[in-house]
C-alpha cells in the first residue's frame, strides 16, 4: 500500500470535490510536521489552516481571467509524521512525492516546517535530472547541521544545494558559518531582501540561475511580518505580495515549474489573514503554471 490517497471527506483545498477530476493536474499533499522547529512551534497546524482558508476564497483569478481549479486539483490525506526523526520524515516525503509523480501530477506540498522540502526535491531530481530550485525565504538555511541534525529546518538550503543548483531570494538572516559557505560555493546564488527593496527584483538574474525545470519552495517568512506574522521565525524587512507573485509569474512564463511547496505557516488564533494569504499564494501559483503550460488542459482553462 502506498503513502498517498485522495481525501474522501469535504475538507479539500478550495472546497473542490476531489472526485470531480479524474486526472487532476495538481496533487495537494498536506505534511503536518514541525519536529525540528527551533523558535516558535505550530507549523504542524499550517496545512489544515491553509486548506480551511482556501475553502473561503474565490476560485476565479482576476489577474489570469480564469478558474485554475478546472485543470484539476486533488487533495490527498495528510502524510502521517514519523517519530523516528527528521531524516526518516524526509524519506517519507520523498516516497510520497515519488508516488505523486508516477501518477503524472504536479506536487503542491503544504508544510509543516521547511525540512520536508529536501524529500520533495530528491523525488523531483529523479524525474527531472536537470532540476534547479528557487527558494523564497528570509533565512539562508545553509547550516550543515543544527541541533545535532543535518535535517533540521535550518539546514534545508544546504541539503538542496547537494542535490541541485539553488537560487535564494529574499534572504535577510544567516549565521557566520552560512555566510562562509555561501562565499565558497558556486551552486547557490543568494539575493538579499535589502538589495531587492532598494533596486527592485532582479528577475533576469534569477532566471539565468535556474534551469528549464524548476521546483519552487516558499517559506512564508519571506514576506514582511506586517502581512505574514504567523511564522516560527519572523524577520523584519521582508517582501510584499506583489514582489513575490510578480516573480512567480515571470518564472512560470519562462520555466517549467514541476512542483512547489509552501511551508512554515504557524497559525495564530484570531488572525486568519496570514492563513488566507498562504492559501491564495498556493492557488495563484497553480494559475501561473496552468496559464503557461503549452499542452493539455491548460490551454483550455486559461487563455
Amino acid at each position: 500500500m502506498g503513502l498517498i490517497e485522495r481525501e474522501k471527506g469535504s475538507f479539500c483545498f478550495g472546497g473542490i470535490d476531489t472526485e470531480v477530476a479524474e486526472s487532476p493536474m495538481f496533487s495537494v499533499l498536506p505534511v503536518p510536521y514541525d519536529l525540528t522547529t527551533s523558535y516558535m512551534g505550530g507549523a504542524r497546524r499550517g496545512p489544515s489552516a491553509i486548506i480551511d482558508a482556501s475553502m473561503n476564497m474565490e476560485l476565479y483569478d482576476e489577474e489570469l481571467g480564469c478558474e485554475p481549479w478546472q485543470a484539476g486539483i486533488e487533495t490527498l490525506t495528510p502524510l502521517e509524521p514519523t517519530s523516528a526523526g527528521p531524516e526518516r520524515m524526509v524519506e517519507r516525503v520523498e516516497m510520497a512525492c515519488g508516488e505523486i509523480l508516477k501518477l503524472g501530477r504536479i506536487p503542491a506540498v503544504l508544510g509543516g516546517e521547511h525540512s520536508i522540502t529536501t524529500g520533495t526535491v530528491r523525488a523531483l531530481k529523479k524525474r527531472y535530472p536537470g532540476l534547479s530550485v528557487l527558494q523564497l525565504d528570509a533565512h539562508a538555511d545553509m547550516r550543515n547541521s543544527y541541533q545535532e541534525s543535518p535535517y533540521n529546518h535550518a539546514c534545508v538550503g544546504r541539503r538542496i544545494s547537494e542535490v541541485c543548483g539553488l537560487v535564494q531570494v529574499g534572504i535577510r538572516s544567516l549565521s557566520g558559518e552560512e555566510a562562509e559557505f555561501l562565499s565558497s560555493t558556486d551552486r547557490v546564488n543568494t539575493l538579499f531582501a535589502k538589495d531587492i527593496v532598494e533596486r527592485g527584483m532582479p528577475v533576469e538574474e534569477i532566471l539565468r540561475g535556474l534551469t528549464d525545470d524548476v521546483f519552487i519552495t516558499i517559506d512564508l517568512d519571506v514576506f514582511d511580518p506586517s502581512i505574514m506574522p504567523s511564522t516560527g521565525t519572523p524577520e523584519p524587512g521582508g517582501l510584499g505580495w506583489y514582489d513575490v507573485t510578480g516573480l512567480l509569474r515571470c518564472v512560470a512564463e519562462r520555466k517549467n515549474i514541476v512542483g512547489s511547496d509552501v511551508v512554515e505557516l504557524s497559525p495564530v488564533a484570531g488572525n486568519v489573514a496570514p492563513d488566507f494569504l498562504a492559501a491564495r499564494l498556493v492557488y495563484k501559483l497553480m494559475g501561473y503554471i496552468i496559464k503557461n503550460r503549452q499542452e493539455g488542459a491548460s490551454s483550455a482553462v486559461c487563455s
